[in-house]
């Protein structure tokens, strides 16, 4: 009796060893989502003046998606915020890594770019106490700044989906794959007949030539079901600026995306976003002869399409468990340009002696430039990082900036993945990163003038892309699953199929 139990016991742990063995050795994924919502009168970010939320639309989110191998562990954070500031994601990433063993580099951590999201940008707590009270006081008082507060809640929330994420971690059937959606995204810089470049010259300038850049229609998209035939968690990857702002505090356009996958697939799907290379691609179409949407339909068909896009890409998805995530990063220093001595002196004269009358915008931009100038004198360099995430046949190439459409288009070629979804964005924020054309003597448009929020020399783009491709070498791209190839023909097909014609 003695010798039964010892031999069953000895088989039985064989057996929760060999399972084990492969639970640790499968790969797996696990998603989680926190509400970031902010609160009414918190700022609302994005251009250079302050504004302030007075209603609600819909919450905002952190949205975190992890994976696993037998060895590595990777995860992908999309968040509902204008831009995510280095300094957060540094903090995140240590938090991270303490409590949930996630190393700390192989976290990424994108911002929507949804210009009716919380305050996490644009000036940041403390960046202007080296200035002088004049240029401090354009900066904190008449400048869009992050929330200390918010910031902080945003930072607990980012660590706690990512900590959840992990702890779900199970054997789940992902796939990979991508659709294309091309009628809710447009460049909006244009070749103009003065010989420059325009940003938004208006719907019927008569003046336009031709768009100044392209745009990328591929709706990536990463999707792990359980063996229930149940949809888990995704992560969908769209270039498009979100300024389609349905009024109110919102997610923007994603709220819609995540709308319409849920209702088809579940309303307990949690769906990661991540924004590709849209620095210059926005909802509008300046060469539409009809007038524009009102933001809640116009909100609506973006998100509604790319939503709609993502559910038929999955469909069409074969799915495995068996999948390498791996990653790899490297932070860039990158030389801020300056601007010139009397450009400084000139904005200096033209804010303190402001004239009521005076060009708006002339007005901000000489904010701008002072307060740039005072930037410059702390950070002439500032550290700018570059990501591959791998995830099977999938690769996520990250940037930090408002990166223009055309870099991603280069990412992609350059990769030799399978499926390349470029992030901007991501593990901090350096502002625009236009094109070396678009900064040249025939450039121009909004993207190109200086300020505190872009600054970076001509090259900083061209160097994201070289980066970020040549980690995208150091790594092994898997195959995207198909399914078991057919039989050899068997000689004869459908026997009722192979009939004459019976006309009597």
């Amino acid at each position: 009796m003695t010798m039964r139990l010892t031999f069953t016991a000895a088989i039985g742990l064989a057996i929760l060893s060999l399972t084990l063995t492969h639970d640790t050795w499968a790969a797996q994924a696990g998603f989680a989502e926190r509400d970031i919502t902010p609160d009414i009168g918190m700022e609302q970010p994005g251009g250079y003046g302050k504004s302030f939320h007075r209603t609600f639309h819909d919450a905002c989110k952190v949205r975190a998606a992890v994976f696993q191998d037998g060895d590595n562990r990777v995860a992908i954070l999309g968040l509902d915020a204008l831009t995510v500031p280095r300094h957060l994601v540094l903090a995140c990433r240590q938090a991270i890594e303490q409590k949930c063993g996630i190393p700390a580099d192989s976290i990424m951590i994108a911002a929507s770019h949804s210009h009716s999201s919380g305050p996490t940008g644009m000036v940041q707590p403390g960046e202007f106490d080296h200035a002088s009270e004049f240029v401090q006081k354009l900066a904190y008082e008449k400048s869009s700044a992050a929330d200390p507060i918010y910031l902080e809640r945003v930072q607990t929330a980012i660590v706690e989906a990512t900590c959840e994420a992990n702890e779900k971690l199970a054997a789940l059937n992902v796939g990979f794959g991508s659709g294309i959606e091309d009628k809710v995204a447009f460049n909006r810089r244009f070749r103009m007949k003065s010989g420059f470049e325009n940003t938004h010259p208006g719907q019927g300038n008569p003046d336009i030539l031709s768009p100044a850049g392209p745009t990328d229609p591929e709706v990536g998209v990463v999707a792990a079901w359980d063996d229930e035939g149940q949809l888990v968690g995704c992560i969908v990857n769209f270039v498009c600026h979100a300024t389609v702002n349905p009024g109110g505090i919102s997610a923007n356009y994603i709220y819609y995306l995540e709308r319409v996958i849920r209702g088809v697939m579940g309303e307990q799907v949690i769906v990661v976003f991540t924004a590709g290379a849209s620095g210059d691609v926005t909802q509008v179409d300046n060469l539409s002869p009809y007038s524009r949407p009102q933001p809640e339909q116009w909100s609506r068909m973006v998100g509604g399409r790319v939503g709609a896009e993502a559910v038929k890409v999955m469909y069409l998805m074969e799915t495995t468990k068996d999948f390498a995530v791996a990653s790899r990063n490297k932070v860039l220093q990158i030389q801020r340009r300056a601007p010139r001595p009397d450009r400084v002196q000139a904005a200096y004269e033209m804010l303190e002696n402001s004239n009521p009358k005076a060009d708006a915008t002339e007005l901000t931009f000489a904010k701008e430039t002072v307060m740039l100038d005072a930037l410059i004198q702390k950070e002439p360099v500032v550290d700018a990082e570059v990501q591959a995430v791998q995830v099977g046949p999938v690769v996520f190439v990250s940037n930090p900036a408002e990166y223009f459409c055309q870099y991603g288009l280069d990412i992609k070629q350059g990769s030799d993945f399978p499926l390349t979804f470029p992030v901007s964005l991501a593990n901090g924020c350096v502002g625009y990163v236009p094109t070396e054309e678009a900064l040249g003597p025939r450039g121009g448009g909004y993207e190109t003038r200086l300020s505190s929020y872009s600054n970076l020399i001509p090259t900083a783009g061209t160097t994201f892309a070289d980066e970020g491709i040549a980690l995208t070498k150091q790594l092994q791209p898997d195959t995207i699953p198909t399914r078991p190839p057919h039989p050899a023909f068997s000689g004869t097909g459908w026997l009722y199929g192979n009939l004459p014609p019976q006309v009597d």
